[in-house]
């Protein structure tokens, strides 16, 4: 008899750290999806509908600042963009960037700038990497960055 109180005691105690232990598992499974699920992914949520689609010779005197590796420059593009920053990264590769705010683009009516080697966001003040749009200082998201296809003679920027 005793014994089986024993057994009885044992089995229960079991039974209730099982318990325990399910319930710790469930919520530690549930905070991790929460935590890798939620992450920032460094891209502005409320980037406006835009449509970029600009063909250049960056080779010709027209846009002599591209001529080099290293070279960048301004263009203009369709409304509501408030323009391109376009960066020479090596003699095959263009990075070209809005200059809209990623932070704000529509409370903010100033244009990104370049103060080379950094982009500024005059909104916030935020500095960003012109060789690859990321943020370095401030809290917030990366360029707003455009594919680019480079065939030797044109330069073509879309999204």
């Amino acid at each position: 008899m005793i014994i089986l109180k024993i057994f009885y005691i044992v089995n229960r105690q079991k039974h209730i750290l099982l318990k325990k232990m399910k319930r710790f598992f469930s919520i530690l499974v549930i905070i991790s999806f929460c935590t890798v699920s939620c992450r920032d992914t460094g891209h502005a949520p409320i980037i406006p509908d835009l449509y970029i689609n600009v063909s250049i010779n960056p080779n010709s005197t027209q846009y002599f600042e591209l001529n080099t590796v290293g070279g960048w420059m301004y263009l203009t593009a369709q409304e509501p963009s408030r323009g391109l920053i376009v960066y020479r990264y090596n003699w095959d590769e263009f990075k070209a960037y809005d200059r809209l705010s990623p932070y704000d683009p529509y409370n903010c009516d100033d244009r990104l700038y370049v103060d080379f080697p950094f982009v500024i966001d005059p909104c916030t003040g935020y500095k960003y990497s012109i060789l690859d749009g990321s943020l370095l200082e401030g809290s917030g998201y990366n360029l707003i960055q455009y594919f680019t296809e480079y065939d030797g003679n044109i330069l073509r920027i879309y999204n």
